[in-house]
């Protein structure tokens, strides 16, 4: 069977698993960027803080994805929570990592500023420090969405939900009938479902970033 012919026989299976892999990946996402901006808040102005919250970032994104779902399973089970906590693990790191990059970025002599017009330190945080490091933040997140595309599909070594169904089935079955055609759609899926994302995630700083320091 042609490859085609393969996707037009199974465009119904292959839509549900493409939703449950967006689905799951944009949820972890959304969990990731509020842990991950939550912690640089918490260790930006401390040298410490943030060179160990670096470390960490840099050290976490060096673990194989298969040798911690792996543990996942055994403190776990299968199935969809170990996934996600796989997925908000690495995807909060870059986030991380860019948010605390941003935030010490901001002109210290306008926070002075803010401070002196009789902000305190949380408002001067929300309404200035995080708008103008925002950029630098939402390229962490879209980093983030790219590589948690590819680890959402060794999700399914977990029993995770998605498209790594299709990849891992075929590679299984490497010599049997479809098993190349299993193997492509699952990929290129993926593929396809990154570029979505990406665009989305694109649309979403535009829109979310303060006209003045747009690029």
């Amino acid at each position: 069977m042609g490859f085609f012919q393969f996707v037009q026989d199974r465009w119904v299976v292959l839509l549900g698993d493409s939703w449950q892999h967006f689905s799951l990946v944009a949820q972890s996402l959304v969990l990731s960027t509020v842990i991950g901006l939550a912690l640089a808040v918490l260790v930006y102005r401390s040298p410490i803080g943030s060179g160990v919250a670096n470390a960490f970032s840099a050290i976490g994104l060096t673990l194989p994805s298969y040798a911690l779902l792996g543990v996942m399973v055994g403190l776990i089970s299968l199935g969809v929570l170990p996934s996600v906590i796989g997925l908000v693990f690495y995807g909060s790191l870059p986030i991380m990592r860019n948010a605390i990059v941003g935030l010490h970025g901001v002109d210290k002599n306008l926070i002075e500023s803010a401070r002196g017009m009789g902000m305190g330190p949380f408002t001067t945080l929300w309404r200035l420090e995080i708008p103008l490091a925002w950029p630098i933040v939402m390229t962490g997140i879209r980093i983030s969405g790219q590589m948690l595309m590819g680890i959402a599909a060794i999700a399914a070594f977990v029993l995770g939900p998605g498209l790594g169904g299709l990849i891992f089935s075929g590679i299984s079955r490497q010599g049997g009938a479809n098993a190349t055609n299993s193997v492509v759609a699952g990929t290129v899926g993926v593929l396809i479902l990154a570029v979505v994302l990406d665009l989305l995630l694109s649309v979403v700083s535009r829109l979310t970033t303060s006209r003045g320091i747009r690029v």
